[in-house]
């Protein structure tokens, strides 16, 4: 009796296991058809007829952007022809380039040995169909203004601005390109920073406790620009101040992305050179700073919305540059603070948003 009792209970047993054993595959085997068809529908949309709807655009000033594909190279450089060389060299590589304009403001003009270098190098990688236009842009000034002079000839809309010591990979550069495409009125880069107001920053600095001074938020931008008067002083009875990357890193909030890597839209090199109060370029160049701050106002006035920052790799391959100076926040912060005076408000706008590409991270 009792064996035959237990006989049962083992056969029960082991058909719950068994039953459970099938559920636990019958889910695997759907997760690794619903993986393949999601790869599967990736590669062979084309032929099914499935089109990509991020070619529709937001408006600009009030009117309908048409962007032409693919981006102008727009790059800085000063007396460092080895770093603008492996620049150009891996950027001529990434298949969304149309044009390469090099921002030259030396005395002298290139040489003809740097000239022909890149040339070559741009024709080798001009093909299948594809010609890259290469054009140095020399300036008598030494002034770093001209780095968003307008340039009436580019063919492109966007226009990746970048400095010529830093590399991305294509994929990153290709992928930062597709969120600008979604949003051609914003600053789309690699490099956010932020504002403070002083008093709230010594707060938050004593109390240990950081919190963002402003997110994203229409009740929130209308107060920041109603609490603003023009001596650059605001509402809370403090100045600004500038934030570097680790106010960045510990908020997780920004208001800038620095053009040293930014897509943008190619009008606001016009309105940089042609309607941004002169006051502004003219203290850009006495000073020889906040060329990049100046065009984050600029494009935050223009739109009352906040920049966009995209993951992705960044490899500097120059040396230190100015921000690694004694004083360098405190120059940025009287940069800020001298814009908001211009303005008459604080233009710019806090967010905590970031944008990833899922295709190469696990969980988002």
């Amino acid at each position: 009796m009792r064996g035959s009792l237990l006989g049962r209970r083992t056969a029960t047993r082991l058909r719950q296991v068994a039953i459970s054993a099938v559920k636990s595959a019958k889910i695997k085997l759907l997760l690794c058809c619903c993986v393949l068809f999601a790869f599967f529908a990736t590669r062979t949309a084309p032929f099914l007829g499935w089109t990509d709807h991020a070619d529709s655009l937001n408006s600009f000033s009030g009117s309908r952007l048409y962007y032409r594909r693919g981006y102008a190279l727009l790059i800085n450089t000063w007396k460092r022809n080895d770093l603008l060389k492996q620049s150009i060299s891996h950027y001529t590589s990434c298949h969304g380039l149309d044009s390469i304009r090099i921002v030259w403001s030396e005395p002298n003009p290139p040489s003809d040995n740097l000239v022909k270098f890149l040339t070559q190098v741009v024709q080798s990688n001009s093909r299948d169909g594809r010609q890259i236009e290469l054009k140095f842009d020399i300036h008598e000034e030494d002034s770093l203004n001209n780095r968003f002079k307008e340039l009436k000839d580019l063919k492109t809309d966007a226009v990746l601005s970048i400095d010529d010591d830093i590399i991305f990979p294509c994929s990153t550069v290709e992928f930062a390109f597709s969120v600008w495409r979604t949003a051609p009125s914003a600053m789309v880069g690699w490099v956010p920073r932020m504002h403070w107001i002083e008093k709230l920053f010594e707060g938050v600095v004593n109390s240990n406790a950081l919190m963002p001074l402003c997110h994203c938020s229409e009740s929130c931008y209308l107060s920041e620009r109603s609490s603003t008067d023009v001596s650059g002083m605001n509402g809370n009875g403090g100045r600004y101040i500038y934030g570097g990357w680790w106010s960045v890193w510990w908020t997780g909030t920004y208001s800038m992305v620095l053009s040293k890597a930014a897509f943008f839209h190619k009008k606001y090199l016009s309105l940089y050179t042609n309607e941004m109060p002169a006051s502004i370029r003219e203290y850009v160049a006495k000073n020889r700073n906040c060329e990049d701050i100046a065009m984050s106002f600029l494009v935050a006035n223009a739109t009352g919305a906040p920049p966009i920052w995209v993951k992705g790799k960044i490899f500097e391959i120059g040396s230190t540059g100015i921000s690694s100076l004694g004083g360098h926040i405190e120059r940025r912060s009287e940069c800020v603070n001298r814009f908001v005076a211009e303005y008459g408000r604080m233009p710019l706008v806090s967010t905590s948003l970031k944008a990833l590409d899922s295709r190469n991270i696990w969980f988002w």
